[in-house]
């Protein structure tokens, strides 16, 4: 059975000059008590930032973090002595591990993006950083990110595959599918239509049970899909992924 995550679940722990939507995955279970991930899968910071903006030099201990930006570009420092500008099309990844800082700034104009949070398969694995650069507005499903021993670009210490697509308003897609792994979609813009349900802007569907059916866009839309392993083992320890 299709089961929807709607805004009305988020958190919105800054709100200007950086605007965060912090959306738990695990919310869309609606259980009192339950983990606020979805397996591995902890956080999706949905953020967007001014123009000026600084994030001074920060840690995190044991997060494995995807910036996707999908407008502007932000400006990121770490502590492995790399200097980037993170603009769409250009994904890095942090596997801070034992320890790893950054900060980033925002020189110009804005910045619309997602820090995507997910929980390492065991504490302290060795920090470190990955980036790649991928194709902006394709319509067919693009692997951003898998585990270690698979072919995605960008690799996490966990079961988890990350993809995204662009699809235009009426164009349908079918969602792949990862045997043994559950789908979570999440709508970073547009709307879409999956079975009786509709889709918004920050909002997502999962289904526990079957494969989904194909997913048609309303508007333009911005999909990110995850496929979670919901058994993993996984490190409760993270800065922002654990608890």
């Amino acid at each position: 059975m299709l089961i929807k995550l709607g805004t009305e679940n988020h958190k919105q722990p800054f709100k200007d000059p950086i605007s965060i939507t912090r959306v738990q995955p695990g919310e869309i279970f609606q259980e009192d008590g339950r983990d606020f991930a979805f397996g591995p899968l902890s956080i999706i910071d949905h953020a967007v930032m001014k123009k000026g903006i600084k994030i001074k030099m920060h840690e995190h201990v044991n997060d494995e973090i995807l910036s996707y930006v999908r407008h502007g570009v932000t400006y990121h420092k770490d502590s492995a002595g790399f200097e980037a500008p993170i603009a769409p099309g250009k994904l890095m990844l942090m596997n801070a591990g034992s320890s790893f800082w950054h900060e980033e700034k925002v020189k110009d104009g804005y910045v619309e993006m997602l820090q995507i949070f997910i929980r390492p398969r065991e504490t302290n694995l060795k920090p470190g950083i990955q980036f790649h650069d991928k194709p902006i507005d394709h319509s067919e499903w693009y692997v951003m990110v898998g585990p270690e021993n698979s072919e995605a670009p960008l690799h996490v210490r966990q079961s988890v595959y990350i993809l995204d697509a662009h699809a235009k308003a009426g164009e349908t897609l079918k969602i792949p599918v990862y045997e043994g792994l559950t789908p979570f979609l999440y709508v970073m813009s547009g709307e879409i239509t999956i079975g009786d349900l509709k889709i918004g802007r920050q909002e997502a569907v999962t289904d526990l049970e079957n494969p989904f059916p194909p997913v048609t866009a309303i508007t333009d839309t911005t999909l990110v899909l995850f496929q979670v392993d919901m058994n993993a083992e996984m490190s409760m320890e993270g800065t922002i992924s654990g608890v």
